[in-house]
């Protein structure tokens, strides 16, 4: 019987989808050996494919990565959306749990939280993936310009300035304190609770109310 070696690769990859296969097990890596600790024929070998077939998908290791970032921008936005929730039930509730959500998200998908944040793979690389960090910072934004009107006028914060500072507090606190991996510090209280108390402050030095 002939079996080319075409044949030995069409077998290796038909398993499922190559460039979904790719990706789950450049995120595997991630969460064993950090983003910098394999190499792209690590990631071939992982997804029990050659090291020739990613080439049908991706340019290199960095392309790779940069998939795995917006595929997790995707889930985070998603997962931003369901905190804010349009709002309800108020809207200072309904901020608050952003900022939960955020660290939901660290927690829960720790080796897309890496590809995001920490890999060294810029947004810019690809459209697509600009495209995805955008959106998800968009429902931080859109959160911040309602929040706004609850205050007068004249008194209310630039909405963009508001959004950075709360996106800053946010990843700080899931990137030192609410991982789910090694990275993770030790609080004597939850997260959630510093995170909360933290905007909390924050918001009454606006001048907010403390509930709608």
């Amino acid at each position: 019987m002939s079996w080319k070696k075409g044949d030995r690769e069409e077998r290796g990859y038909h398993h499922g989808n190559l460039r979904e296969a790719l990706i789950k097990a450049a995120r595997d890596l991630i969460k064993e050996k950090g983003p910098a600790g394999f190499t792209f024929a690590d990631a071939a070998r992982s997804a029990g494919v050659s090291p020739a077939a990613p080439y049908r998908h991706f340019r290199d290791r960095d392309a790779l990565l940069a998939d795995v970032a917006r595929e997790g921008f995707q889930r985070f936005e998603a997962m931003l959306a369901t905190g804010w929730a349009g709002g309800k039930p108020d809207l200072i509730t309904a901020f608050h749990n952003i900022g939960r959500a955020y660290l939901a998200f660290a927690r829960a998908e720790p080796a897309y939280y890496t590809a995001m944040f920490e890999s060294g793979v810029s947004p810019d690389l690809n459209a697509e993936l600009r495209a995805a960090s955008d959106r998800s910072f968009a429902v931080l934004r859109s959160a911040a310009d309602q929040l706004v009107t609850l205050l007068p006028a004249g008194k209310r914060p630039p909405a963009l300035m508001m959004s950075l500072h709360i996106w800053s507090m946010s990843h700080g606190i899931a990137s030192l304190f609410g991982r789910g991996d090694g990275g993770r510090r030790s609080l004597p209280m939850t997260a959630e609770e510093l995170l909360e108390s933290e905007v909390l402050i924050y918001l009454q030095g606006l001048g907010f109310p403390q509930s709608a």
